[in-house]
């Protein structure tokens, strides 16, 4: 007897809205978490081919925590393309300058490095203070563990 493997239609699939607070949240810690969501680990038609996920508001990006001695050591660099203009910025930068790029890219490398991934990362929303645009969805509050 052959069994046939489950695909959900898109009819099928529901999205929900996620509330995330990373108020005195570990960074990575928390991208893993929402890295799961992104990908509709957590739903029981899960796919790895399709994007089954929800969408994640994460807010309060400005005050997540950094363990260890990463806001000192840990490097973000950016390359634009010309001779001699590689830059660099700590961790700690990055937190007080722009904090939402730090959670995405590391929800990003958590995510598949392909076009999949590129759509459920666009399902991500973040937000450094508490406040965003996202009322009308309803979200629920996720807890993180």
């Amino acid at each position: 007897m052959m069994r046939k493997t489950y695909t959900p239609k898109k009819s099928e699939l529901t999205r929900r809205w996620h509330l995330v607070d990373l108020e005195n949240q570990a960074l990575g810690r928390a991208a893993s978490q929402i890295a799961t969501i992104l990908k509709g680990k957590n739903k029981p038609e899960y796919t790895p081919h399709m994007d089954t996920g929800d969408y994640v508001i994460a807010i309060n990006a400005s005050r997540v925590r950094l363990t260890g001695r990463k806001a000192i050591q840990k490097k973000y660099y950016r390359h634009s393309g010309y001779i001699g203009n590689l830059r660099s910025r700590t961790a700690g930068e990055m937190l007080e300058t722009n904090s939402p790029e730090m959670l995405i890219k590391a929800v990003k490398g958590m995510l598949p490095h392909n076009a999949l991934g590129r759509a459920q990362l666009k399902k991500l929303k973040v937000y450094a203070d508490d406040k965003h645009p996202h009322e009308a969805q309803q979200p629920n509050e996720f807890k993180l563990i």
